[in-house]
């Protein structure tokens, strides 16, 4: 499985977009890009909308989405 190495292109900054997970050097967030590809758009279609991303940092938001998950304390809620 050819992995990316996701904070090579994701990063967390306090100063931008207050802290959500960002595509480095983009004020694009992680959930945005997520969102789009959950509702349908391909690859192309988001590189097509913000041209100064790769296809290598869209990866990144679901390997960032996916590390984030499975390292998330999950508590169960009361009945």
């Amino acid at each position: 499985m050819n992995t990316i190495n996701w904070p090579d292109y994701i990063s967390i900054n306090l100063g931008v977009m207050m802290g959500k997970p960002v595509i480095k050097n983009t004020r694009i967030p992680v959930d945005l890009i997520v969102e789009k590809l959950a509702f349908g758009e391909s690859v192309e279609e988001i590189l097509l909308d913000y041209p100064h991303i790769n296809a290598e940092a869209v990866s990144a938001c679901l390997h960032y989405v996916t590390y984030s998950l499975r390292n998330e304390i999950y508590h169960e809620l009361a009945s």
